[in-house]
């Protein structure tokens, strides 16, 4: 039951909905059916390893070349 996060066309509300199936949702606001799905972002807490492409320890302060941090 994934929450979707929509647009409305008509009057350019922002909303979330929790879809089932293929159903098209209805804005809130004005109740068009023109939507369009937003592309959606989300975030991580909680994570002790870096993401890939960073890098938070310095090879040069290692002593064996790599990190027990990273």
């Amino acid at each position: 039951m994934p929450i979707y996060e929509y647009k409305c066309a008509s009057c350019g509300e922002d909303f979330e909905k929790l879809v089932f199936g293929g159903k098209t949702p209805e804005c809130p606001k004005c109740r068009s059916a023109e939507v369009r799905k937003k592309l959606s972002v989300f975030g991580m807490s909680g994570v002790d390893k870096p993401f890939a492409g960073t890098d938070s320890c310095s090879k040069s302060s290692c002593s064996k070349g790599s990190c027990s941090s990273c």
